[in-house]
């Protein structure tokens, strides 16, 4: 089971102090309001932490603990803020942004590509997208320790900030024009912007990429899976650069 934290009280100290990397709180919609809900949802509302009201058997696995109808979910690593990411320096490094990847295990396969692969970061939007929990923490096999996790509540935002600060945006979209390895990714901070199966990267994003690229299929079974997707693209980028510095 993920790391928990249940019960208004433990909720309320975890929040107040700021310890705990909370992922998301639950709350019953059988649940009356009262003072130390209403601070619990006040406090969320100010550090950014989405909360979600639930039907009550969400909380059936929980049942032999004394939740209250309240549990949050806690993340085993601290999330970092993308302002203090980009007040380091940086000179040709790469940026994974995940829009939509809902499969824990995608994205601690992910994790651990990008490790690997030398990338400086991965960027996760707080709502839409699987959070890091115990799952992704085994699944990247330690990987995790290894990389900052940057956790944003909108990635249009966090794109417009990586372009004033001069990256360059690559968007994977299979109707592209370009193929993955048109681009040259030397001599350039780069972000890769992968999206889920299901739905890709969303317009919005699309719109104010600088590049779109897409992996060359060669029948009509165009389903890679996401982790498996990013690797060819990233590992370009890898090829790319050990082939200039020769």
């Amino acid at each position: 089971m993920e790391d928990i934290i249940f019960g208004k009280n433990s909720i309320l100290e975890a929040l107040t102090a700021g310890t705990r990397e909370i992922n998301k709180i639950l709350i019953s919609k059988n649940l009356h309001s009262d003072a130390k809900l209403n601070k619990i949802k006040d406090l969320a509302r100010e550090k950014g932490i989405v909360f979600q009201f639930v039907a009550k058997e969400k909380f059936l696995p929980y049942a032999e603990y004394n939740h209250q109808g309240v549990i949050a979910q806690i993340s085993p690593v601290k999330y970092q803020e993308l302002d203090e990411f980009l007040s380091k320096k940086h000179e040709n490094s790469s940026l994974v942004i995940l829009d939509g990847v809902e499969d824990p295990h995608n994205l601690g396969a992910i994790i651990r590509t990008c490790v690997c692969a030398g990338v400086s970061g991965i960027i996760i939007p707080s709502r839409r997208n699987v959070q890091v929990n115990s799952v992704v923490e085994k699944t990247s096999a330690g990987a995790i320790n290894h990389i900052p996790i940057i956790k944003v509540n909108s990635l249009v935002n966090a794109v417009q900030k990586l372009k004033n600060s001069d990256w360059w945006i690559i968007a994977t979209d299979a109707s592209a024009k370009d193929n993955y390895f048109d681009i040259n990714y030397c001599d350039m901070n780069f972000a890769i912007i992968m999206g889920a199966e299901h739905a890709g990267v969303s317009k919005s994003l699309l719109k104010i990429s600088d590049f779109v690229v897409k992996i060359p299929m060669q029948n009509e079974f165009n389903s890679l899976n996401v982790s498996n997707a990013l690797s060819p693209i990233i590992f370009e980028a890898v090829r790319q650069k050990i082939k200039q510095s020769k």
